[in-house]
């Protein structure tokens, strides 16, 4: 059995972050739990337990699959597309 793997790490980007909090949320006045940084464009969103799911819808609409947590303490890199740890 193999394991899953990501077919779009060359998609991957050296990125600064877009905002100090969630760009999305930020503008619009909400609030978010976790952080989630775009490994493509270097977009800000919030998790998917915020309320506005901002990460997760960035990557719907801009195409862009692989997200990085930046909370402190978290090292991990997520696939929406292969739905796959990176």
């Amino acid at each position: 059995m193999t394991t899953p793997s990501c077919t779009h790490l060359d998609q991957i980007r050296d990125v600064e972050p877009s905002a100090d909090g969630c760009e999305d949320c930020l503008r619009i006045g909400g609030w978010w739990v976790h952080l989630r940084l775009c490994l493509s464009c270097g977009h800000v969103g919030c998790c998917d337990s915020s309320p506005n799911r901002h990460a997760t819808a960035h990557a719907q609409t801009s195409d862009h699959p692989i997200i990085e947590s930046i909370e402190p303490g978290e090292s991990w890199r997520w696939c929406y597309v292969d739905e796959v740890p990176v």
